[in-house]
């Protein structure tokens, strides 16, 4: 005879099988200190950084009330950050300077084009030193490392851009700096870690190279290309050496080569003044400070959200 066994099902409070520990769910306090100490740390690391936030921008904002003051007040008062008798004296000076108004027109063209010509050239020759099967990859990646260790010097350079004809021109600004080993680098690491796929179905439609770069990879490498923008604008902009070098001419100064001008001199000259009234020298030298300082100023925040990710995002993998 055969026997038949029923299984026999516990209830629910006499269940033995071990729990399975659930998922905690996350939450925005999941990566912040909670406990006592963790807290305090946040108190004092707040205040640190509200100081050493004040210490940088309070000699900005010095000079920007300096702009506004009397030449009596600057010369008294050791500092302020709010003049007691606000004039614009400075600024209707500089504005109203032929050399000023036309260095900085100068700058600003020089920047734009400058920077778009660095950025499509980087792009260039990051983008095939981006395929790992290209003949005589290591070789030219080593001669740029190379460059970065050792450079040439100012003397050989100035002999370079002299030989090349390019004394006395806006070229002389831009090309012998136009293309940075470490921009270099941090972009062709950015393009190496695009997927191969999308290269492969633009070549399935009958793209070439440069419609590949232009098309698939420049749009994709926005926060990359906007950040060394910034560094290229930057490094344009502030630029004193290279007018200094080899700008002879002055109707081709650029604004950093005035601004050195009128902080050493402390005015500009009769016939560049549009008020028959000299304004106050140390006024002058804040007041163009502040004009070269503020469109970098200005420039960053629209920047800013591709800064922090274009930086990093090519520096992960060599």
């Amino acid at each position: 005879m055969a026997l038949h066994s029923t299984p026999v099902t516990l209830p629910a409070e006499h269940d033995t099988s071990p729990a399975v520990p659930q998922r905690p769910r996350a939450n925005k306090q999941r990566y912040r200190f909670n406990t006592r100490a963790g807290k305090v740390f946040d108190v004092f690391n707040g205040a640190f950084l509200i100081v050493v936030g004040s210490i940088a921008i309070l000699p900005f904002l010095y000079v920007l009330a300096g702009s506004f003051a009397t030449e009596y007040e600057i010369t008294t008062r050791p500092f302020f950050l709010w003049p007691s008798e606000f004039i614009t004296t400075s600024y209707e000076s500089i504005l109203g300077s032929r050399a000023f108004v036309r260095s900085f027109i100068t700058t600003v063209v020089v920047t734009g084009v400058g920077t778009l010509i660095q950025l499509v050239l980087t792009a260039l020759m990051a983008y095939p030193l981006s395929k790992v099967d290209l003949p005589g990859r290591r070789t030219i990646l080593s001669l740029v490392v190379f460059t970065m260790v050792f450079s040439a010097g100012m003397i050989p350079t100035f002999l370079v851009v002299r030989d090349l004809g390019m004394l006395n021109t806006y070229w002389a600004l831009i090309l012998p700096m136009a293309i940075n080993p470490f921009s270099l680098i941090i972009i062709k690491n950015f393009f190496q870690q695009l997927p191969d796929e999308l290269e492969e179905s633009a070549k399935i439609d009958g793209a070439n190279e440069l419609r590949i770069l232009r098309s698939v990879i420049a749009p994709l490498s926005k926060p990359v290309l906007a950040t060394f923008g910034l560094f290229y604008a930057v490094g344009i902009w502030n630029d004193y050496m290279s007018p200094l070098l080899y700008l002879s001419d002055q109707s081709m100064w650029t604004l950093q080569m005035v601004l050195r001008q009128v902080t050493a001199a402390a005015s500009l000259t009769a016939d560049d003044l549009a008020t028959e009234v000299p304004p106050p020298a140390e006024g002058i030298k804040f007041a163009v400070i502040i004009v070269a300082t503020i469109p970098v100023l200005l420039a960053y925040p629209f920047l800013q959200k591709h800064f922090a990710k274009g930086i990093l995002i090519g520096s992960v993998k060599g």
